[in-house]
């Protein structure tokens, strides 16, 4: 079990290693049996963070022509749906060079954009280095001049892809052999918007010059309702909306659209790009605030004193409408978020947002949005 923490708050947690780091490791041990023909109990693999690991070895298959073994996923206290599966790695012996195939469990690339080409193995390059490096370390040290055929397989591996973005993102029959430190931090955002990159850059790939983001499953069911011809080439990017416009103007897309529940998306009235409740809240501050400044009387002024006191958006949205001036609120509220939105992308692409509630359907669009929509349509086939 690996040693290592990491603080989230004032919570202690430990860190794992990545499902690259279990198929490293056990690619070098099936390779030092192959070639010795004795059996490995446990290895140790540096990985690309600099923390040396030592797995046990388990589950250990050989002859004269394999040998095969597995090391257990360890994703220490990170809620990771590949935690405690058996990756396995298969090594024979070939002419020349170092082959990395996947088989049983791993997943099959199906679209551009993603990190290996269409027809690969979805074994990631920063794994595909790792295993190299461990097979290539010890075939110098046993003086092997020859190749190794490494095979990766995860029993169970298509069953667990279901639960993961990967039949969303392309990857079929299995799971990815992911990582680029070779170890898992518990709660880590820099994973979830590796997810959202990886997303973006599968549209661009297809050429796609207009990127959708949305915020999560209200955004599904919106487009479902509203915009249907939209639901498959979104990208959710939860609350790192900041980091989601980041990595569409790196890939170059001409425009961005963001569609989300005010709920989120109220907080960019007031430049919050990471919309996590534990990150800012200012939901109400800032209703209260497009409320004043589209001009109130002293009776509705005293409805306003009460939406800090609500619990949701959709609660304040109730009282601002209660007294009619929940249009004038969304308008300036629409007015600000383009203000913030068009910071953020300092003129390198076109920006826009269209935000809705389920009790009263779309609150407002920014002055982008009508602009923007005939080139969403044309891209997206649509009239």
């Amino acid at each position: 079990m690996l040693e290592e923490y990491i603080y989230h708050g004032a919570q202690k947690l430990r860190c794992g290693y990545t499902t690259g780091s279990c198929a490293a490791a056990a690619a070098k041990a099936a390779t030092q049996m192959l070639l010795t023909g004795e059996k490995v109990s446990r290895v140790e693999l540096l990985t690309p963070k600099g923390i040396l690991i030592a797995p046990d070895i388990l589950d250990i298959a050989m002859n004269e022509t394999f040998a095969q073994c597995a090391v257990q996923k360890d994703g220490g206290d990170d809620p990771d749906v590949t935690n405690g599966v058996l990756i396995y790695a298969r090594a024979e012996k070939i002419p020349f060079d170092i082959v990395i195939e996947g088989d049983e469990g791993i997943g099959r690339v199906t679209k551009p954009g993603l990190d290996q080409p269409v027809g690969n193995a979805a074994i990631n390059s920063v794994p595909r280095r790792m295993i190299t490096a461990a097979v290539t370390d010890i075939c110098e040290q046993y003086d092997y001049r020859g190749g190794i055929r490494v095979t990766i397989s995860v029993p169970g591996g298509a069953e667990l892809a279901k639960k993961t973005y990967n039949p969303r993102m392309g990857i079929e029959g299995g799971i990815s052999i992911i990582g680029t430190t070779g170890i898992v931090e518990p709660m880590s955002n820099a994973a979830l918007v590796e997810t959202i990159r990886t997303e973006q850059r599968m549209r661009k790939a297809t050429g796609r010059k207009n990127l959708l983001l949305t915020v999560g499953n209200y955004s599904k069911s919106f487009l479902a309702r509203e915009m249907p011809f939209f639901l498959d080439e979104s990208v959710t990017c939860s609350n790192f909306i900041g980091e989601a416009i980041d990595g569409a103007l790196e890939l170059g897309f001409e425009r961005i659209l963001l569609i989300g529940h005010i709920g989120k998306l109220v907080k960019l009235g007031a430049g919050i790009m990471n919309t996590h409740s534990a990150q800012a809240d200012g939901r109400m501050d800032v209703l209260v605030t497009c409320a004043v400044l589209a001009g109130v009387n002293p009776d509705q002024l005293a409805q306003i004193t009460k939406i800090p006191d609500c619990v949701t958006v959709d609660a304040a949205l109730e009282i601002l409408d209660s007294i009619g001036i929940k249009e004038a609120t969304a308008d300036i509220l629409m007015k600000r978020i383009q203000y913030y939105l068009d910071a953020k992308v300092k003129g390198d692409a076109v920006i826009g947002a269209v935000l809705f509630s389920d009790k009263f359907g779309i609150i407002g669009k920014t002055a982008t949005v009508e602009s923007m929509m005939p080139h969403y349509r044309k891209e997206y086939g649509t009239s």
